[in-house]
C-alpha cells in the first residue's frame, strides 16, 4: 500500500506561503492605480500631479490679493 509524502506535501504549502508573500510585498510596491467603472486601471503619474501643483501655485502668485479696506480706529 502507498503512503503520503508529508514532506513533499509541507515542502510544497511552504513555497506556496513564499510565493503569496513574495506578490504581496511586490504589490505594496507598486503605485497604486485607480480603476474607472469599465475596469481599466487610471494610471496617475507623478510629474503631471507635480505639473498641475506647479501651475496652480504660479497662478496665484501672480495674482495680486484684494485690498482689504483698513476699519476706523
Amino acid at each position: 500500500m502507498a503512503r503520503n509524502n508529508f514532506q513533499y506535501e509541507k515542502r510544497q504549502r511552504e513555497l506556496d506561503k513564499k510565493r503569496k508573500a513574495d506578490d504581496k510585498a511586490k504589490r505594496k510596491l507598486e503605485p497604486k492605480n485607480d480603476v474607472d467603472a469599465d475596469g481599466n486601471a487610471i494610471v496617475q503619474d507623478a510629474d503631471s500631479a507635480s505639473d498641475n501643483d506647479t501651475d496652480s501655485n504660479t497662478d496665484s502668485d501672480a495674482v495680486a490679493p484684494a485690498a482689504v479696506p483698513a476699519s476706523p480706529a
